[in-house]
């Protein structure tokens, strides 16, 4: 685990914002005004920007406005800690969540992958920018993992959702995870820590803690493998197992 206490000018701005609720229309809202401000005009302009710097394309992809793992230390560092150690193409994957694929195209070597997300339109939006034929798209009820298979998921990872759902929510995920995730298998899930002044600031975050997270994780039969609770200024990390 590291901290980046200098970072947080860089990179707040894009990570540190107020968010929504996962039922709230302002979700989609948002990814209108993404749209808008990504036209046609714009992205060739922006294109040749970044052709220019050295950039990727993948610059454009709807989420990077929170922060771009390939540019942010603490995000870059969850990248490679939390989510490349453990990509592995005989395994299946599950992501909750995904926006326009900030963290997905990291997953994509996966076997298999279920990108599961409560919105439609986000997930058409996640299916222009990564369409390959392993991934399987699922639009839930808030909580569940319709057409997934008891006990098939090796991996499941969720970033930025979980920081805005209540804990009622946050249990009702974890009690239909039991039923997906393989023995052994890994979860790992970025939650509000409001331990921390950056996420008691922010009106779209819920109320969760390191102690509250340990308490639902333990009590739908997980056990805890690992905790970060000092790389990211407004959240922790859990990593648990079946």
């Amino acid at each position: 685990m590291i901290t980046y206490p200098l970072l947080l000018e860089t990179c707040v701005s894009a990570e540190f914002t107020d968010m929504p609720k996962l039922d709230d229309p302002i979700h989609l809202d948002m990814y209108q005004g993404y749209l808008r401000q990504n036209s046609f005009l714009r992205k060739l302009a922006a294109r040749a920007r970044r052709i220019a710097s050295g950039f990727s394309f993948r610059s454009e992809v709807y989420g990077y406005e929170w922060g771009d793992p390939g540019s942010c230390p603490p995000l870059g560092y969850v990248r490679d800690h939390f989510v490349a150690p453990f990509v592995d193409a005989s395994q299946t994957a599950l992501e909750i969540g995904p926006g326009g694929g900030r963290w997905t195209q990291y997953l994509l070597g996966f076997k298999e992958l279920y990108v599961v997300d409560y919105h439609s339109k986000l997930l058409a939006e996640l299916k222009k920018n990564f369409g390959q034929p392993n991934i399987k798209f699922i639009k839930n009820s808030g909580s569940d993992f319709p057409g997934v298979m008891d006990r098939s998921i090796d991996y499941l990872f969720c970033f930025g959702t979980f920081v805005h759902l209540e804990l009622d929510l946050i249990d009702s995920y974890l009690t239909n995870m039991r039923r997906i995730l393989k023995p052994g298998g890994n979860a790992i899930i970025q939650y509000s820590d409001m331990t921390k002044v950056m996420a008691r600031s922010n009106k779209g975050f819920s109320k969760n803690t390191p102690d509250q997270m340990r308490q639902l994780v333990a009590k739908n039969g997980f056990e805890i493998l690992e905790e970060d609770l000092t790389t990211l200024w407004h959240s922790s990390i859990v990593r648990f197992t079946a």
